[in-house]
């Protein structure tokens, strides 16, 4: 059973309003229209039944939009989306296999609280970070109940988000070094120890145990946390008799999204396709940015092996996406409809990673920057009913995200 957990995401919209050298004032401040996101790494070993089951990499990234502000709250919508490697295994992935996707709206106020419809499973924890209304001297500790809600409906079929309580404990560290830079910093601390009531699915918690550890360093000047780190360990004791134990550490970075012209940078792309000579390819504004389609991309028959002329057209491609470097990119397989849905599922999934892998030899994106989804024959653009309709859904897509 695989749980895919980012536990500890923790992504907020904070400034810092320094009162004297000794003394600092924390409130989240909001800005309408703002859009910037989170990129996390974390690093984890799952133990079932006390044995190593595997190690994950796993990269979550959060874009969010400030959608309204006053002095006192903001609405703010959010797209969660979670990748994750394999580590202990022999297959090669170019990029982190897109997992899912999560929509999430909320309203937060200036010292962190959170209001949100129990629909959301996003954010995982929730009020934390969140600030006492007073000024703060390097030394001073504040606590405060947060909780984390979780999505087990694959792993244990319960359906409604999971709420797990803690209480967090904070200490305003003063300035600590981050990269080569020194910014306002603060611990947070919690443990968890619960025996909750049975609920509805197939096997729910008896006893859960976890602790998490965090370091959050500020840039007093964007009113943004920086970075990030973590270490934690969280442990399942299922209905079923079973165990589950997660240990890892985690490191995470606030990335600002400057604005994207899309009707300027989809004529500078379809520009520099023409220039460059690539066939059957094209660019075309979507909801998520700019996305380049690579029709009737070869691979060798019924698998993920690039034959040695596609190479080139993606060399031509990296040198594209290279101009638009300070930007995550998404790479997604199609196939023609023929055979069974997993296996156009996983074949498209393994075409994506390969063209990912090439991308991040060629130095176009590092591997964190690059998430590939495979979507088998579900999103034809042409009739599967004929050879020259086969070859359009026999394609590789490569977005430029906006955000």
């Amino acid at each position: 059973m695989a749980m895919k957990l980012n536990f500890f995401v923790s992504f907020l919209i904070f400034s810092i309003f320094p009162l004297s050298v000794n003394a600092e004032r924390f409130v989240y401040k909001y800005t309408p229209g703002e859009k910037y996101r989170i990129l996390s790494l974390v690093y984890e070993d799952v133990y079932i039944d006390r044995q190593l089951s595997h190690t994950s990499e796993i990269v979550n990234r959060i874009a969010i939009e400030v959608t309204k502000a006053d002095d006192k709250t903001a609405t703010n919508k959010a797209i969660f989306q979670t990748g994750e490697k394999a580590l202990f295994t022999n297959e090669k992935h170019g990029g982190f296999q897109w997992d899912k996707d999560y929509e999430s709206i909320f309203e937060q106020d200036k010292f962190g609280y959170m209001t949100i419809d129990k629909q959301y499973f996003m954010p995982v924890v929730r009020n934390v970070p969140v600030f006492p209304d007073r000024n703060l001297k390097e030394g001073d500790t504040w606590s405060a109940e947060g909780h984390e809600m979780h999505d087990f409906r694959a792993s244990f079929g319960i359906e409604e988000p999971y709420r797990i309580p803690f209480t967090a404990n904070y200490k305003f560290l003063g300035e600590k070094e981050w990269k080569n830079k020194r910014y306002p910093a603060f611990s947070i601390s919690y443990h968890i120890f619960t025996e909750p009531s049975a609920v509805s699915g197939d096997v729910y918690p008896v006893c859960i145990m976890g602790a998490s550890d965090q370091i959050v360093y500020w840039d007093s000047e964007l009113g943004k946390p920086e970075a990030y780190t973590e270490n934690f360990r969280m442990i399942f004791e299922l209905s079923n008799g079973k165990t589950f134990e997660f240990r890892g550490t985690a490191e995470a970075e606030v990335l600002k999204s400057e604005y994207m012209d899309k009707q300027d940078v989809l004529e500078q792309i379809n520009r520099d396709i023409e220039d460059l000579g690539v066939k059957d390819a094209h660019a075309e504004i979507t909801d998520k940015g700019i996305s380049i389609s690579l029709e009737n991309i070869q691979f060798k028959s019924d698998s993920a092996y690039l034959m040695p002329s596609e190479k080139e057209k993606l060399d031509k491609i990296g040198a594209i996406l290279k101009r638009f470097h300070d930007r995550d990119i998404l790479v997604a397989g199609h196939t023609a409809y023929s055979g069974s849905e997993a296996s156009m599922l996983q074949l498209s999934e393994e075409r994506a990673g390969a063209v990912a892998e090439h991308l991040i030899e060629h130095d176009v994106r590092a591997p964190e920057r690059i998430i590939i989804r495979g979507y088998g024959g579900a999103k034809p653009i042409a009739d599967n009913n004929t050879e020259a309709g086969r070859v359009k859904n026999r394609r590789v897509e490569i977005t430029i995200l906006e955000n």
